[in-house]
């Protein structure tokens, strides 16, 4: 089910630096370097199998990466995105 605007606000309070833009949780993440923009995308990759829900990742410049999350099945943000978020969340910040 998608989650209304006052229950996406109320989700921040749980999250480092995530936005809401067009219908999808996105965070901007700036590396050290290529190497560990590539190792952060196979974390991802892994948590977000698990979870059987994945999002859209784009790697740009050399050490950037744009994550983007949404439930496209429901046509915006649900629970599950600030579920995965938060994983993701977890291995920006280690």
């Amino acid at each position: 089910m998608i989650l209304t605007a006052e229950e996406i606000n109320s989700h921040f309070n749980t999250l480092s630096n995530w936005s809401f833009e067009n219908n999808s949780l996105v965070i901007n993440f700036s590396g050290r370097d290529f190497i560990q923009i590539i190792g952060l995308v196979n974390q991802i990759a892994l948590v977000s199998e698990k979870a059987d829900h994945h999002p859209d990742l784009f790697i740009h410049d050399w050490n950037k990466l744009k994550i983007s999350i949404s439930t496209h099945s429901e046509g915006g943000v649900t629970q599950k995105d600030f579920d995965l978020a938060k994983k993701i969340d977890r291995l920006l910040n280690e």
